[in-house]
């Protein structure tokens, strides 16, 4: 197969290039690495059938030859970078899933529109089942991620109905692993970054809010498992395992041997209460599961933080 990965220099879509490639895909990432990195991508260069094209999805999209697969992931995905970039964030939602699925369209292929669990907002439902609509602030700081990604899944389900298209859609929860930035504002590479170095780690509000976290392995076996389905879902991918942040807080300093003392400080506008995927449409219709356990996965990307932290000492 030949497959496009829009945001493939991201944290998520870098991981799905190298498993494309792993399994014998072409690959063609396209990124204009306004969030995305291209050390995530370093590894993968000189690999043959892998192609990386700076290209900003909103301006203009050309890709020559067939496609088999579009996997639109373009889309800054951390509260730091879509307040910096809000409104970069809606057009790559709107305009940027506009173009993608006309390539899908020109190319015959199957497209997949990487969603997220923010659709749900702040849920009056939990845990969250696919069939529930969510509770938007749709004016909020956060609404420009949020309504961006609603607004994607209302075009990728009327170009599916109105050009007869193979399109899905994938609900992906807090997913997390090496490679995520220290510095890009969600809270796990927050608590490692600060337990590593000593510093006291900040979780907001009471830190009895939730949530359920994913390794990264385990999210992107769910995301093609879709990609190789014929289901349109939408469907969540997640872990149900649910933590409070306090929880969380306290695992990630004893996995790192850390003595950071936990402090609260100031709740951001619309943050979830609570934040927990019913994954059983996931299950009975892609036989997927996640299979990591949240120590092994988080000790994992402590030691990768770690060695990352020593090299920049160097």
């Amino acid at each position: 197969m030949r497959t496009v990965v829009t945001g493939g220099a991201g944290f998520l879509g870098s991981y799905l290039c190298e498993r494309l490639l792993d399994r014998g895909d072409e690959v063609v990432c396209l990124d204009n690495l306004l969030t995305g990195d291209p050390e995530n991508l370093a590894h993968l260069m000189e690999r043959p059938g892998f192609r990386m094209v700076d290209c900003d999805v909103t301006d203009f999209l050309h890709v020559s030859g067939p496609v088999d697969l579009v996997l639109h992931f373009a889309s800054a995905a951390s509260p730091a970078d879509y307040l910096a970039y809000p409104v970069e964030t809606l057009k790559v939602g709107s305009t940027g899933t506009l173009h993608t699925l006309g390539l899908a369209r020109e190319k015959g292929a199957r497209f997949v529109l990487a969603s997220t669990s923010e659709v749900y907002g702040d849920p009056l439902e939990h845990p969250q089942r696919e069939d529930y609509w969510g509770n938007v602030n749709p004016v909020g700081p956060r609404s420009v991620y949020d309504e961006a990604k609603r607004f994607g899944e209302s075009l990728t389900t009327a170009y599916g109905h109105a050009h007869d298209m193979d399109t899905a859609i994938v609900r992906i929860f807090n997913t997390y692993g090496p490679r995520m930035r220290p510095h890009d504002g969600r809270a796990i590479p927050t608590f490692i970054r600060q337990a590593l170095a000593g510093e006291p780690i900040t979780v907001t509000g009471t830190g009895e809010q939730t949530r359920s976290i994913c390794y990264v392995d385990d999210t992107v076996t769910g995301i093609l498992a879709l990609a190789d389905s014929d289901f349109a879902g939408p469907v969540n991918i997640g872990n149900p395992a649910e933590t409070t942040m306090t929880e969380l807080a306290r695992e990630i300093r004893d996995l790192a041997g850390s003595s950071s003392p936990i402090t609260y400080v100031g709740r951001p506008v619309d943050d979830p209460h609570r934040r927990c995927p019913d994954t059983s449409l996931a299950a009975a219709r892609l036989g997927w599961r996640p299979a990591v356990p949240a120590t092994v996965g988080l000790r994992r990307t402590i030691r990768w933080f770690a060695e990352e932290r020593e090299l920049s000492k160097g």
